[in-house]
């Protein structure tokens, strides 16, 4: 048996000795190319800027849920919360639990941010979007977007620069930094807002932290409802929540729950508000 190297150097195994053929052994295992690193809840899967991590349904994932996480946390955290990932399954979707540099996403007028020389954030979760479409075979129209706190930030930027890439959004305890911006550039969404009337660290008419300060939520939705031509569609009180609905000549949904308490979050609020977004 001869092999034959790329540089045209041709040797005889036969006439090697044993070190050597092992050496050649290895050069050719090396010479095939290796798969690709396997990532799920508990790794890392790697875009150009950034990474995320995904858990994914028993069968066929029918969409997916993008959870984007609060100031200080990580995509790890977010599997770590078994209740959140029942919930997933529970709709079929894959769980894409995206993630910052540094615990904290780069959203315009932040505290203690540089924003145009921090990481593209909307640019960053195309990526995860394509990649999780093209690996994991996700239906690209049926992926919902949610965060909390600042994650709950992170949502509305979504919504107001990507929201054609979603089927619908569910931001919980958290708008923007202001100045609240005055429009949207994508087009008119499905969108419930979750919060705490209470709420120390969000609060409704915002709060300030250094320079920077909280947005005010009455003021957002004020916005968004101009910008989609909502109007009032009623209200209903439910176990843990109460919400005003209000709805576009499109159908589109724009609604708020609000519940007794502070700053938390909840996989039943979560649930509702997932169950009215992706039945219409």
């Amino acid at each position: 048996m001869t092999v034959q190297f790329v540089w045209f150097v041709q040797i005889k195994l036969s006439e090697c000795p044993l070190v050597f053929r092992k050496t050649l052994a290895v050069l050719a295992l090396l010479s095939f190319p290796l798969p690709a690193l396997a990532c799920g809840p508990d790794d890392d899967c790697l875009v150009e800027t950034g990474n995320y991590r995904i858990s994914m349904p028993e069968a066929a994932p029918r969409g997916a849920l993008v959870f984007a996480h609060g100031y200080r946390g990580s995509s790890r955290g977010v599997m770590r919360n078994m209740a959140l990932r029942r919930l997933a399954d529970e709709y079929g979707f894959a769980l894409v639990a995206i993630n910052s540099v540094s615990g904290s996403w780069n959203l315009r007028y932040s505290p203690g941010k540089t924003f145009s020389e921090g990481r593209d954030e909307m640019a960053y979760v195309d990526a995860v979007l394509d990649d999780v479409i093209a690996k994991y075979g996700v239906p690209a129209g049926n992926v919902y977007a949610t965060g909390f706190s600042e994650g709950g930030m992170m949502t509305w930027t979504l919504l107001c620069e990507r929201g054609s890439r979603f089927a619908g959004f569910a931001p919980m305890s958290g708008t923007f930094w202001t100045p609240e911006p005055a429009e949207c550039a994508s087009a008119p969404a499905d969108v419930v807002h979750i919060h705490g009337t209470a709420d120390p660290t969000v609060p409704i008419t915002g709060r300030q932290i250094g320079q920077s300060k909280q947005g005010n939520l009455n003021t957002v939705l004020a916005m968004y409802r101009a910008h989609g031509d909502y109007r009032d569609a009623g209200r209903e009180t439910l176990d843990t929540m109460t919400c005003e609905f209000a709805r576009n000549p499109e159908g589109r949904r724009l609604d708020l729950c609000l519940f007794d308490g502070g700053h938390s979050f909840s996989v039943a609020r979560l649930r509702q508000a997932l169950d009215w977004l992706t039945q219409g």
